[in-house]
């Protein structure tokens, strides 16, 4: 015995009934384009700094082991442009990819915190998972992290142009 597919039909669209989804499409595209534009220009926004405050209470309350060790800062800076600074940005400000590392939020991270979020990464965000790095060079890491100079002024996300002529003097 065979079975007979029945197909449902739906009754197509009416011209009235498709100006009205059309309608709705265009003010909702229209809201969002407006929302992005009031919110935050940049690329980067301000609620990528939300998964620090993601991290177990018990990973924020490490110390790093290497807090006293110049050359761990030096030795992160080197681990930094290897790794981060094609994301970050080679002054850590951020940039189209990720956020800026001397924003308020990141600075005022712990230590913990930051070596948990290298360690977990934020995938979705595209910040990869650090952890087959060895501990000692995450550690390296967000010592360097942490002796970047904050941000002065609020974060916009993207690099400052580099300035790379000599100014003119003036004419005596």
């Amino acid at each position: 015995m065979t079975t007979r597919r029945t197909r449902k039909m739906t009754a197509p669209m009416t011209g009235t009934r498709a100006a009205i989804l059309m309608s709705c499409f265009s003010l909702l595209l229209a809201a969002e384009i407006a929302a992005a534009q009031t919110t935050n220009s940049s690329p980067v926004r301000k609620d990528v700094y939300a998964e620090l405050a993601k991290s177990p209470r018990k990973a924020a309350a490490r110390r790093n082991p290497l807090e006293q060790d110049p050359d761990a800062v030096i030795a992160g800076g080197k681990l930094y442009a290897l790794h981060c600074a094609e994301c970050h940005g080679d002054l850590a400000n951020g940039g189209k990819k990720a956020p800026s590392l001397r924003a308020p939020e990141v600075q005022q991270a712990t230590p913990g915190t930051l070596f948990w979020l290298l360690t977990n990464g934020v995938v979705r965000r595209g910040m990869p998972v650090w952890s087959k790095l060895p501990e000692p060079q995450r550690w390296q890491l967000v010592s360097y992290i942490k002796s970047l100079t904050p941000a002065r002024e609020p974060d916009s996300g993207v690099e400052p142009p580099r300035n790379n002529s000599i100014p003119p003097t003036p004419d005596r």
